[in-house]
């Protein structure tokens, strides 16, 4: 059975999280502070967290970079918070995906079964080369093909590229993709990115206005949200 922890200071939703979890089948831990929260976490091994940011021990970015030292387990945050800051600073810390309260309950069900199954396929040793629909990635020869035809990147945009389709489903908030592609000196160059991603976008036949491989997320980063079809 699937283990979920629910870390939260609100017993009203650490309940109605229980409840609905439960229903569908998950066994539930919860925790009401971040300690409690990071210790639960090293006990009984969850298969996915949900944190909210505001506790009353410490902040959530904490407990994220406190599980992350001993854990890959997939985290996503639930928190009242909406500014752009805090959802920029729960990613770069290691949460997974970030989901403003109040929110539905079936569009969090969602969000946790595209969390673990993204999870489950990372844990798998997946092949080297990748399709989504014509496009192929062969990551260990580092060759790109779409409809069969090669497609000629920069070693740049060939490393944006494979950052976006390792992390699948991911939002990668601009911040961690330079500093994977650009190296630990960058964080703030945005506009390295927008120019790198059109111009990956334009040679992938990706149209911005209606992506089927790059999601644009506003001010926060982007997101690879075509499916593997192998």
């Amino acid at each position: 059975m699937t283990k979920i922890l629910v870390v939260d200071d609100e017993p009203q939703i650490r309940r109605a999280l229980r409840t609905s979890l439960e229903a569908h089948s998950y066994e539930v831990a919860t925790a009401g502070n971040g300690e409690e929260g990071v210790l639960v976490a090293a006990e009984a091994a969850p298969d996915l967290v949900f944190l909210d940011l505001g506790l009353p021990d410490m902040d959530g970015t904490e407990v994220i970079r406190r599980i992350r030292g001993f854990s890959e387990t997939p985290i996503i945050v639930l928190s009242v918070r909406d500014q752009q800051a805090d959802k920029v600073a729960a990613l770069d810390a290691g949460a997974d995906d970030y989901v403003t309260k109040p929110f539905g309950m079936e569009e969090l069900l969602a969000r946790l079964r595209a969390t673990l199954r993204r999870s489950q396929a990372e844990e798998a040793a997946g092949p080297s080369l990748l399709a989504f629909g014509d496009l192929e990635v062969d990551l260990a020869r580092r060759l790109v093909k779409r409809a069969g035809e090669p497609v000629h990147l920069t070693k740049t945009e060939y490393a944006l590229l494979e950052a976006m389709v390792a992390n699948p489903g991911k939002l990668l908030t601009h911040q961690w993709l330079l500093r994977k592609v650009w190296g630990q000196g960058y964080g703030q160059e945005s506009h390295y990115l927008r120019v790198y991603v059109r111009a990956l976008r334009s040679k992938l036949g990706d149209a911005a206005a209606a992506p089927e491989l790059i999601l644009t997320e506003p001010g926060v980063g982007y997101r690879w949200i075509a499916e593997r079809s192998n």
